[in-house]
């Protein structure tokens, strides 16, 4: 029997603002299970949260545009939400700037003072099809283009194929 996996992204949804850590490898394979947080957060009323990455391993193209689409969708709320990351070392930075990201979002890379006073509830990843895969992933990039055109060049094949497999389904 095989032991559970532990999970990548534990939250306070009780915080104010909504903490989420991320403990691991941000990915594809179990950003889907944030992006459906952070939506089902902002469908309760929630517009500030605060992701902090102390413990966050690595992190790829997929997870940094499910927190693009959470921050422009932050954005668009009246009055418009706040989306901080926090605790960001040295190369997350780089692969943050690099997309954009801290155009979207306020970022702390020095020594933010956390709490997790409420407790953290590990948020499910499970494995999603290989088309929900498709639709997120593409959605992620989608969101990463939103913000910043200079993306565009960057994930142009992705996009193409994402696209191609999406709508031949």
């Amino acid at each position: 029997m095989s032991e559970p996996t532990k999970p990548t992204f534990l939250v306070d949804a009780y915080a104010n603002p909504v903490l989420v850590r991320i403990d691991g490898r941000a990915s594809f394979a179990n950003s889907g299970g944030l992006r459906d947080f952070f939506a089902e957060m902002l469908k309760h009323g929630h517009k500030s949260f605060v992701v902090d990455f102390k413990d966050c391993t690595s992190m790829d193209s997929t997870f940094l545009g499910v927190l693009a689409g959470a921050a422009l969708e932050l954005r668009r709320q009246q009055p418009p939400g706040t989306l901080t990351l926090v605790r960001v070392g040295e190369r997350n930075l780089e692969l943050i700037r690099n997309l954009g990201l801290h155009r979207l979002a306020t970022v702390d890379a020095g020594s933010f003072q956390m709490n997790f006073r409420g407790g953290t509830t590990g948020l499910d990843t499970r494995a999603k099809s290989e088309i929900e895969n498709a639709r997120l992933v593409l959605e992620a990039h989608e969101n990463l283009v939103s913000a910043d055109a200079a993306n565009a060049a960057k994930f142009q094949d992705v996009l193409a194929f994402l696209r191609n497999r999406v709508e031949s389904r």
